[in-house]
């Protein structure tokens, strides 16, 4: 999982560190992040995962998922959220993340339980070997 997480997302890399076969590489742009998603897709012909901080995050690596999809390389692609009571108070990185991942996905839900994320993962990719 290569990840360049911000606040809202931390608990998610503690959680997936102790998961066996998922291992966090942090980088520290975006961008980087994606492009190395995909070359990893690419190269071992297996699905990749990159996580990324709120909307402006994927909108810096969007050009690289773009580039993803259309090799159709299998990155599952993570992108926080901030918190529901945070969302009222419309914060200075909030987004319509939804629409901006539309773009460059074949797939996309919105999760607003950590437990629907594994289920998800599950059904897309199958179990993990």
């Amino acid at each position: 999982m290569f990840c360049q997480p911000g606040t809202t997302e931390l608990p998610l890399v503690v959680a997936l560190d102790t998961v066996e076969g998922i291992r966090p590489v942090l980088g520290l742009f975006e961008g980087v992040c994606t492009g190395a998603a995909d070359g990893y897709a690419r190269m071992l012909q297996k699905p990749a995962m990159v996580l990324l901080h709120l909307g402006p995050g994927l909108a810096n690596g969007i050009a690289n998922l773009h580039n993803a999809r259309r090799a159709h390389s299998k990155v599952v692609t993570i992108v926080g959220e901030h918190s529901t009571w945070h969302r009222a108070s419309d914060p200075p990185l909030a987004m319509d993340i939804e629409s901006l991942a539309q773009t460059v996905s074949g797939w996309q839900r919105t999760c607003c339980s950590a437990d629907l994320s594994g289920r998800i993962w599950q059904m897309q990719l199958g179990p993990r070997k």
